[in-house]
């Protein structure tokens, strides 16, 4: 296990570097100039030049870039071009309902799903089978935003369940509070991941009880709840386990549909301002931060993977 995990840890800071090396050319490729956007269109040349001297933008691009790898490996990410606040500062002030909101809607899907696939595979070809898949149809196929502009006039507006919009911060209003909050962006959200892994799981389990040792296990006169959630369930949720890496990967890209729906100030709003700013230290930052997150979860999902089926190996 300790040299999968070295592999898989060594894997993750090459992908991290190369991940670098595209934020910061990508970033530059988009079109617009910071320091226009900063002082204005009407602004005299030679005072943008001035700015853009001042943010060392002509400095050649290997200049820049070379600047930039020290920088980080230092752990400094610089300062906003917007604000002139460390883009980290920024990050960590929008950080918590977007991970919490991440956090909250995959549970959701894992807690819904995983048992929905579970159930529509025991149940084969029946009514509760046909049900399960069709409503899972139905939510994979509802975008994420309409639902939530829905869940906003009924169960916002005209029930007044739930606020309609922002968010109660946890040192504000508890957990509790902001799990509150957070409700419907997080139900809309987590809703076409829910039908994925339902019928991810479902046809996992179904692969998994025509094996060999499924039959022997019934053969051998053992209930078939044991058989169930004992021989068949373990194996089948590895490739599941990958399927939640992927639910991961693409809440928190999808982060900024959720916010701009609920006015939430999160990450995915704060990459929205910066990329319209042009503010390419904070994007460079945010999609960096949004990397690191990622591969960590990529390496814990793993090591889970691993510990599920032992037989996997890291080439």
């Amino acid at each position: 296990m300790l040299k999968f995990v070295i592999k898989r840890i060594g894997a993750a800071i090459l992908q991290l570097f190369v991940v670098m090396t595209l934020i910061f050319f990508m970033v530059r490729i988009i079109p617009g100039d910071p320091a226009t956007q900063i002082l204005g269109e009407d602004a005299r040349i030679e005072d943008i030049e001035m700015l853009r001297e001042q943010m060392g933008l002509n400095d050649p691009i290997p200049v820049q870039y070379v600047k930039y790898l020290k920088d980080v490996v230092r752990g400094d990410w610089g300062e906003s071009l917007y604000n002139n606040k460390p883009v980290f500062e920024n990050i960590r002030s929008r950080m918590e309902p977007t991970i919490l909101l991440t956090v909250y809607s995959v549970s959701l899907a894992v807690l819904i799903g995983v048992p929905m696939g579970i159930i529509a595979a025991k149940k084969r070809n029946s009514l509760a089978d046909y049900t399960l898949t069709f409503f899972s149809a139905v939510g994979m196929s509802a975008p994420g935003f309409w639902v939530g502009l829905m869940m906003v006039f009924y169960l916002g507006v005209q029930l007044r369940l739930f606020p309609t919009q922002g968010y109660t911060y946890i040192a504000d209003g508890g957990l509790g509070g902001a799990l509150y909050s957070l409700t419907m962006p997080a139900v809309a959200y987590a809703l076409s991941h829910v039908s994925s892994l339902a019928r991810y799981t479902r046809t996992m389990m179904l692969d998994v009880i025509s094996n060999d040792y499924v039959r022997t296990a019934r053969a051998k006169g053992l209930k078939e709840r044991i058989v169930y959630y004992k021989h068949a369930l373990k194996n089948a949720l590895a490739p599941v386990v990958t399927n939640i890496g992927f639910s991961i990967a693409t809440l928190l890209g999808g982060a900024t549909v959720a916010e701009t729906v609920f006015n939430i100030n999160g990450m995915g709003r704060l990459a929205y301002d910066s990329l319209m700013r042009r503010d390419y230290t904070q994007q460079q930052a945010n999609l960096l931060f949004t990397t690191i997150l990622l591969l960590a979860t990529n390496i814990l999902l793993d090591i889970v993977y691993k510990m599920l089926d032992p037989r996997i190996e890291f080439d």
